[in-house]
């Protein structure tokens, strides 16, 4: 009982300490100390039983093992939207936005340019360095407050394109090393829940930018921000060509580097920058530097996170939820959704609650006779929802290190689109293919 109470005092005291604003970096191994300590766990592993998992190894492992696996796409991810921001390709794109389509569809434009390149094989982590710049000047000229960037991005990638049919996002591919499916399964009712996340998560997200433009909220700058000094601005259709060359070579080579091809990708999307662009350009050398420290915050606060994971995932109490939650009686799909979403909620990573659950899950389903295109799909729509709690670690990355938000301010929005709706969406995908769709 002490190990339960431990497991869900300490997510619950990250996910506190989180909206509060708490460097992660401190709040995430100390949370992670409590869940390990209450559930018996040695904290140095010369202190630990035969076979015993001990606090620092799991801590350290899960940190340095997202570090070791994905810093060279958050550099060269943080590296590209420095680039687009210093060769004013953000800035043309954008103002050519505002002048086609007017300021009221900013914010829907960021969905459509987040959406575009998750759907086009782009990391959904590296997606908010790539579209962040664009997403400023949008919001810039439209007025509108920047805590709402955050979901609008959220909106674009971790919706209704990262767990649909066809997307290259491994939150789509797990699925299929262990039921046997591809990356299309079930997509009738995928199609339609894509389009209900879309059109309710933009109407909502529109809604909610409304009222607080209403209530006398506005765009207020930062320091930090590009700096509109009236400079000249390249051709917006130029300047489009780094974002059309990093979504076609990660789609190229998705299938035979897998996420390595974002590094080829975003390499050659900062090339095509300043090979369209250069002479907009300011200073190469410092937006190098500032892209590199860039990606340094953002994964170390997300790594924090994944070293919480870590730990968790090693302890009894988490190993009991993991079998309490696989062993839901009733309809597999019912019961799959809940068990994906729950540990996905615990480890704060989607594809982390898939890859727990799934070995579990998917021999005593299919077992079963289970529909594997439905069970397939619907696994894939309900991990990307409580995945989405304020510890997650898309979440981290996307409000806090690249947006420069408080999660106070920005989560709100964030959460009930990411994960309200994927919720919603889940339980629609169980009741259509319940009736046989």
């Amino acid at each position: 009982m002490l190990g339960f109470i431990g497991l869900f005092t300490a997510l619950a005291l990250l996910i506190y300490l989180t909206m509060r604003g708490v460097n992660l970096l401190i709040s995430a191994p100390l949370t992670a100390l409590i869940a390990g300590l209450t559930n018996g766990l040695a904290f140095f592993p010369q202190t630990a039983d035969a076979e015993q998992a001990d606090y620092l190894t799991s801590y350290m492992n899960g940190f340095t093992g997202f570090v070791g696996s994905w810093y060279l796409m958050f550099m060269a991810g943080a590296i590209f939207g420095k680039v687009m921001e210093d060769t004013g390709a953000a800035d043309a794109v954008s103002k050519w936005i505002v002048e086609k389509i007017g300021v009221k569809y900013a914010v829907i434009a960021v969905v459509i340019a987040a959406a575009t390149l998750t759907y086009g094989g782009v990391a959904v982590f590296i997606v908010a360095f790539s579209v962040y710049p664009m997403a400023i000047s949008l919001f810039k000229q439209a007025n509108f407050p920047r805590r709402f960037i955050p979901a609008a991005l959220g909106l674009g990638s971790v919706t209704f394109t990262m767990t649909s049919a066809g997307s290259p996002e491994i939150q789509n591919w797990i699925p299929i090393e262990y039921l046997g499916t591809t990356p299309y399964a079930g997509w009738e009712v995928s199609i339609v829940v894509a389009i209900f996340m879309a059109v309710t998560g933009c109407l909502w997200l529109n809604w909610m930018v409304k009222r607080a433009v209403k209530n006398g909220e506005h765009f207020i700058e930062r320091a930090s921000d590009p700096i509109s000094d009236g400079r000249a601005l390249p051709n917006p259709f130029l300047s489009m060509i780094p974002l059309i060359v990093v979504l076609i070579i990660s789609f190229i080579f998705h299938d035979s580097l897998g996420t390595s091809a974002l590094i080829v990708a975003l390499t050659a999307g900062c090339l095509a920058a300043y090979a369209v662009n250069f002479k907009y350009a300011k200073n190469v050398s410092a937006t190098l530097g500032a892209g590199a420290m860039g990606a340094v915050i953002a994964i170390a606060n997300t790594a924090a996170v994944v070293g919480f994971g870590g730990v968790v995932k090693v302890t009894p109490s988490f190993l009991a939820t993991v079998d309490t939650m696989t062993s839901i009686p009733g309809s597999p799909l019912i019961g799959g959704a809940v068990a994906i979403a729950v540990i996905a909620g615990l480890t704060g990573s989607a594809s982390g609650g898939q890859t727990i659950a799934l070995p579990l899950l998917a021999p005593h389903y299919i077992d079963m006779g289970v529909d594997t295109d439905s069970l397939h799909r619907t696994i894939a729509i309900a991990s990307g929802s409580l995945d989405s709690l304020p510890h997650g670690g898309y979440v981290v990355t996307t409000i806090s290190s690249v947006c420069g938000e408080k999660h106070k301010d920005a989560y709100l929005p964030f959460g009930a689109l990411t994960v309200i709706i994927p919720i919603v969406g889940t339980i629609i995908a169980i009741v259509l293919f319940s009736l046989g769709m």
